[in-house]
């Protein structure tokens, strides 16, 4: 039976690139997402479309359905004042506010005397991933689910915080404890 669009969808995964193993969420909190909403990666979406409850596969995903194609160009030169007060090593992921106001990621490539090169492309981009899947639930979203395309397990709290049984019965949700 194939998952449908605003279904309520349950995972547990381990990515790796070739034998590295880049993130995994087996024996933690399980991802949990509204399919056909792109809250996931478009080609792990499409390759789990076909997958039933318990059942385990493995989803080879492609540069341009995960994270994109490398780009040489998403390189900038920035004045390393700009960085004050953060102990700089190459390699290092950092966080910023983008020009449309969203959250950007870059890494640091090369530090200079006076500057700073950062890489805007995603850790990942580039990259054939495997995931290995295993579909834990699946469920039709509630009417405020479908509403807002946030699944009840993900919901903050009123404190801010998720819930404490994650909405599963276990689990401690968003990282609250």
């Amino acid at each position: 039976m194939a998952i449908e669009a605003n279904q309520i969808v349950s995972i547990e995964y381990e990515v790796r690139d070739g034998e590295t193993v880049v993130d995994s969420n087996v024996g933690g909190a399980p991802l949990i997402f509204m399919y056909g909403k792109g809250q996931i990666i478009p080609g792990l979406e499409n390759g789990i479309a076909n997958m039933n409850i318990g059942e385990k596969g493995d989803v080879l995903v492609q540069p341009e359905d995960a994270y994109g194609e490398f780009n040489e160009d998403a390189k900038q030169e920035v004045p390393k004042d700009q960085f004050a007060g953060i102990d700089l090593e190459v390699g290092m992921t950092l966080y910023g506010q983008g020009e449309d106001g969203g959250t950007v990621q870059v890494t640091v490539k090369e530090i200079g005397e006076e500057n700073v090169i950062i890489d805007f492309n995603h850790p990942l981009a580039g990259k054939a991933l495997m995931f290995s899947v295993t579909v834990n639930n699946v469920r039709d979203a509630s009417a405020e689910e479908a509403m807002t395309g946030i699944p009840a397990e993900n919901k903050p709290a009123d404190d801010g915080c998720c819930s404490t049984d994650g909405g599963n019965g276990g689990g401690h949700g968003c990282g609250c404890h």
